[in-house]
């Protein structure tokens, strides 16, 4: 059975329409939720910084819906656009779906096949 699973990630409200669109047009992700007003508390360590320090950031949460057969794919697609060094990609995957909106999920990304998909053809 196919699963379902949710991508978290943070961005910079001004990229967070551009990356969502981005993944749903390419057929990444059935489903981009953003949630603006985010604050992220986090140590950083710039390049030539001599250690981390405290930062604090306003920011959009992504919560990004993707069938199992284009996660890898949605996660590739999100590293190549995310405006961060190391952009926060966490994956969780969904406990239940109901079936009407995982077939959706499915056909909504079916248009692309997965890279591991398409390597082993």
């Amino acid at each position: 059975m196919t699963e379902l699973f949710v991508i978290l990630t943070a961005c910079p409200p001004e990229h967070a329409d551009a990356i969502a669109t981005h993944l749903v047009t390419g057929q990444h992700a059935a489903c981009v939720s953003a949630l603006p007003g985010a604050m992220s508390t986090y140590r950083w360590q710039a390049p030539g910084q001599a250690e981390a320090t405290v930062q604090r950031e306003a920011e959009t949460l992504l919560l990004v819906k993707v069938p199992q057969h284009a996660l890898d794919r949605c996660l590739a697609a999100l590293q190549a656009v995310h405006p961060y060094d190391v952009p926060e990609l966490v994956v969780l995957p969904a406990e239940r779906v109901s079936a009407p909106y995982l077939a959706w999920a499915v056909a909504m990304t079916a248009g692309l096949p997965d890279t591991a998909q398409a390597q082993s053809r």
